[in-house]
């Protein structure tokens, strides 16, 4: 009896290693951490590791549609060296598709927000109003902001009430964005519509010869992936996965199946991954090189030609497009493995700038500092409604870091390696840092300027430098949602 009894348990223990470690094409991990999906949305060389809760994108069945743009927002008022701006959450419903309308959020608008501009050294003044019928904050994600005003989930608007911020713009030309950040409804708050786009400029970036005209040869370009159910509506507690959540149809500024009228040799596009959850490899159709000039934060020192292109959640890059070899009538399209992400359609097109700049923003080497430099090891690990932060999960009622404003500081990021591996896009508020190393080497060129949301594979060790510009209380955590609203998120005390 007892010999047949551990046989039995030896079997179902043999059966059980067999599951977790059969390689999937198709498995959920890989969309997550940049293994080869059978959504073709990652790079090949990683496997992940299987589950029920596997979500493959599919092509839209939708009509193609013209790419919807997000209004410019009009300020309230503006000075020299103020501007005002009010922004509204609130509810309503978005015609995407035919079969009925779908209940969404929005700034200013039912679906997503519009695009605010700011320019360094302004002094910027939001009106932030709450017209949910729940608690929502307003996070300025990648901004340099004092700790009061950033929006984390310490710090909720009530339903039908206002706050006013205000902050002076003290960093380099980027693409920015913001969201909402309240405790325990972050990841549905966004997956419902909540997100936005922000405009830095600069001298750099009014000098430099790039396309810059938006809607014309500028475009951003907000990537998510949404699951429509049988009535045309956002489930999310139907599609809520503790690991991330996953959905089938890309959009692009709330556009299925989008498509831009080129009229003009080089195309820019900004591209934020807004998703919850999943990873991105994007890539030309024609398998032509594309010229990253810009990340999280910042321009890089120079174009880096390359031929993909992964952003995780929240990550941002801007491309230049070359379309100077695709005849008048003929399309090219921005492809995540095979899905068509947006298509680019050549029309007589004109010369808007004569050629790609060789440098685009000096900036100094990343160096870690050697004076009065304050180091903090910050180890994630774990997965679904267990993960953790130097084994320890989020609690608002504790302060896991204190330090000084303008101290430098030297962190070293590490995402555990288990037998369930997953990526994590580490986000921290209130600063933009510089990458020092990614596992003992130096980063890619695409990595080399400022960021504020870094991707670890499973087994990375990432190692950033810088300093807070501002004092308050600030959040970090995995920008994968449902990670960050399980527990992958700590508090640090700036004074």
């Amino acid at each position: 009896m007892k010999k047949s009894l551990i046989l039995i348990l030896s079997i179902l223990f043999a059966t059980v290693l067999a599951f977790l470690f059969i390689p999937s094409s198709n498995s959920y991990a890989a969309a997550m951490m940049g293994g080869n999906s059978g959504n073709g949305m990652m790079d090949n060389d990683e496997s992940g590791h299987m589950t029920e809760h596997s979500v493959d994108l599919v092509k839209s069945t939708a009509p193609e549609k013209e790419l919807a743009l997000p209004p410019i927002l009009k300020p309230d008022k503006q000075t020299k060296n103020d501007v005002y701006y009010t922004v509204t959450a609130k509810s309503g419903t978005t015609d995407f598709k035919d079969g009925g309308s779908t209940e969404t959020l929005g700034y200013n608008g039912t679906y997503l927000g519009p695009v605010i501009k700011i320019r360094r050294g302004q002094t910027v003044h939001i009106k932030e109003v709450n017209d949910l019928n729940e608690n929502t904050t307003f996070h300025w994600h990648g901004a340099i902001i004092d700790g009061k005003a950033d929006g984390g989930l310490h710090d909720p608007i009530k339903p039908g009430k206002t706050k006013n911020i205000s902050f002076k713009v003290q960093q380099p030309a980027a693409t920015l964005w913001f969201h909402p950040h309240p405790s325990g409804q972050t990841a549905k708050q966004v997956y419902k519509g909540l997100a936005g786009l922000i405009y830095v400029s600069d001298n750099t970036s009014k000098n430099l010869k790039i396309p810059k005209n938006y809607g014309v040869d500028d475009f951003p370009l907000v990537v998510q992936d949404r699951t429509f159910d049988s009535k045309n509506q956002f489930n999310y507690k139907k599609d809520y996965n503790s690991d991330g959540t996953l959905g089938e149809n890309i959009l692009v500024n709330g556009t299925l199946n989008p498509y831009i009228n080129v009229t003009t040799k080089f195309v820019r596009l900004r591209l934020l991954n807004g998703s919850n959850a999943r990873n991105y490899t994007f890539k030309l159709s024609n398998n032509q090189k594309m010229y990253q000039i810009a990340g999280d934060g910042s321009f890089l020192s120079k174009p880096d030609p390359i031929k993909k292109l992964t952003l995780a959640p929240a990550q941002r890059a801007e491309v230049l497009v070359d379309t100077s070899s695709i005849p008048d009538g003929e399309s090219l399209e921005l492809v995540a493995g095979g899905i068509p992400v947006v298509t680019l359609k050549m029309q007589t097109r004109t010369d808007n700038i004569k050629r790609m700049p060789k440098s685009l923003l000096k900036m100094a080497t990343a160096k870690a500092g050697t004076h009065d430099v304050d180091k903090q090891t910050l180890t994630l690990s774990g997965m679904s409604k267990m993960v953790e932060i130097n084994g320890k999960q989020f609690n608002p009622d504790r302060i896991d870091i204190h330090t000084k404003v303008r101290q430098q500081q030297v962190w070293t990021v590490k995402n555990k390696k288990q037998m369930m591996n997953m990526s994590h896009p580490f986000h921290l508020h209130g600063v933009q840092f510089r990458i020092l190393s990614i596992n003992g080497h130096k980063p890619p060129l695409n990595e080399t300027g400022y960021m504020d949301t870094v991707n670890l594979k499973p087994g990375d060790s990432v190692k950033l430098t810088f300093k807070f510009e501002e004092k308050g209380l600030y959040m970090y955590h995995c920008h994968n949602l449902e990670h960050e609203q399980n527990g992958m998120m700590g508090q640090i005390m700036v004074e």
